[in-house]
């Protein structure tokens, strides 16, 4: 919207008083647009507006009010509720150019992720980066029902809106289809805006690297927003300044890695559907720097999304393409990243021979150590990596004697400052060891992992804890092992209250 639209005395007094069929019809004629330009902006249907602007409906959903100030890029400071997303910037040049020097028209944000089966343009990749942030701020006005917060999907169901929704097991075969079959867009920019420099990408990507760091030894509650006002900042940068076609890249990639961390960091702190629409953009964004990597890497994510809350064949399908895609490369700790995500997929599925066989591979790769291709962001691949996944694929296909083994070994291996993952496989090894019957070796494995989540902020750690605490009600335990199978218990109920 041009700028004068939120200058303008009438609208602020009707977003004032939340009259926001007259936002519409004052909006329409200062621009000007007609009903069906606001219904394809908002994701509201014209005849609504229609009743809308009549006075005969009134618009007091939270989530269709923040749908509909959010596809007209209202500023946030004109509305007494903090919107989600990244607003458009009033009279913003087109997102992106491509190598003609043509700009394109700025698609309107909606409401749903945009078609991946359309040509994967600049402007639709920074539209999924907004829309994976509008994903994760709509997870803050969720609702909460006995079981915690109920989900955006739900919300959706319940109510008939159109909230953004993370994509479907069909829409992701389509993704990972283009992305492997579009051709990258070059990206520049010639505006009036600031010309970005090296260093600035420079101090962009060392922002996030930062915040990786924090997140191994603190876990995610302690980063989420701060990724996600960090991909906020990115994505400006995108829309704002002058860059050339090497810059624009390089700038694309910080945005396309700053997503999928967003992703990761939301995974772990418990919101799932965010976490996928975040990856989902970072795929886009890595086609749009010509990143092999970054999108492996945002495939190696969307994997364990896959079988940790969603569709396992997903997760394998995922990480086989990140496979396929950096086949010509020296990568071979991220390879082994992949096949053991692929692994985790299969023993989800029940398919322990194919897991079986992912995994050794996976070993042996990470066995030849980096190559010269390996990602600077891949830190955790090492052997107790390997045994850790194994431990959880063999605890996932019933083998709780091999499970018991791998964690094992994994917890034995060493892993400087990485608490959060200390804590994961100290918590699946009890219920390794719970799940064979020794309520002993859980409960001791079981009250370190608590110690370490009573200090690590992460939705994930405590999940797998209320599982062991499941484990342990299932078992048959004597009288020395029940005492302190209450006590962990009492633990892991204190964590959630």
């Amino acid at each position: 919207m041009p700028t004068r639209v939120w200058q303008d005395e009438a609208v602020r007094s009707a977003l004032a008083d939340w009259d926001f069929g007259q936002v519409s019809r004052m909006v329409r004629q200062l621009v000007p647009l007609r009903q069906e330009d606001v219904a394809a902006l908002t994701g509201l249907s014209q005849s609504y507006l229609s009743m809308l602007e009549c006075g005969d409906r009134r618009l007091t959903d939270v989530s269709r009010v923040v749908q509909f100030l959010t596809g007209l890029g209202t500023p946030p400071d004109l509305v007494r509720l903090p919107l989600p997303g990244i607003s458009p910037l009033p009279d913003a040049a087109p997102a992106c150019t491509a190598a003609s020097g043509q700009p394109s028209a700025p698609e309107p944000v909606t409401p749903t992720a945009p078609d991946p089966t359309l040509p994967w343009t600049a402007d639709r990749m920074l539209t999924a980066l907004r829309l994976a942030h509008v994903a994760d701020n709509t997870a803050d006005w969720l609702p909460t029902d006995a079981n915690g917060p109920v989900s955006a999907t739900a919300m959706s169901d319940a109510a008939g809106t159109d909230t953004p929704r993370p994509a479907s097991g069909i829409a992701l075969n389509s993704m990972i289809q283009r992305w492997d079959a579009e051709q990258a867009e070059p990206l520049r920019r010639a505006t009036a805006g600031t010309r970005v420099s090296h260093e600035l990408c420079g101090h962009l990507q060392g922002t996030l690297d930062e915040l990786r760091v924090m997140d191994k030894g603190s876990g995610s509650g302690a980063v989420a927003d701060l990724a996600r006002a960090h991909l906020a900042l990115v994505v400006r940068v995108l829309e704002r300044s002058t860059y050339d076609e090497v810059t624009g890249r390089r700038l694309t990639a910080v945005a396309a890695d700053t997503a999928t961390q967003a992703g990761w960091f939301a995974f772990d702190a418990g919101r799932p559907d965010a976490a996928r629409a975040y990856m989902l953009a970072g795929l886009r964004a890595a086609h749009a720097a010509a990143d092999d990597r970054l999108g492996a890497g945002a495939l190696s994510y969307l994997a364990i999304h896959g079988y940790s809350s969603g569709d396992p064949r997903d997760a394998v399908r995922a990480a086989e393409a990140g496979r396929r895609r950096i086949a010509r490369l020296d990568a071979p700790h991220l390879s082994a990243t992949l096949l053991t995500r692929q692994a985790r997929g299969h023993a989800a599925a029940g398919e322990g021979e194919a897991a079986r066989r992912a995994l050794g591979e996976a070993s042996e790769l990470c066995a030849r150590g980096r190559g010269e291709d390996d990602p600077h962001w891949l830190y955790w691949m090492n052997e107790g990596e390997i045994h850790g996944q194994s431990g959880s694929a063999h605890l996932a296909l019933g083998n709780t004697a091999r499970a018991v083994e791998s964690f094992g070994h994994a917890i034995q291996a060493e892993r400087a400052g990485e608490r959060r993952t200390h804590g994961l496989f100290l918590s699946r090894a009890a219920q390794a060891h719970a799940r064979a019957g020794d309520l002993d070796a859980a409960c001791a494995a079981g009250d370190e992992a608590v110690s370490i989540a009573e200090t690590v902020q992460s939705a994930r750690l405590r999940e797998h804890l209320r599982d062991l605490s499941a484990d342990l009600r299932r078992g048959g335990p004597s009288r020395r092992s029940g005492m302190g199978a209450r006590v962990l218990a009492e633990r892991i109920a204190a964590l959630a209250s």
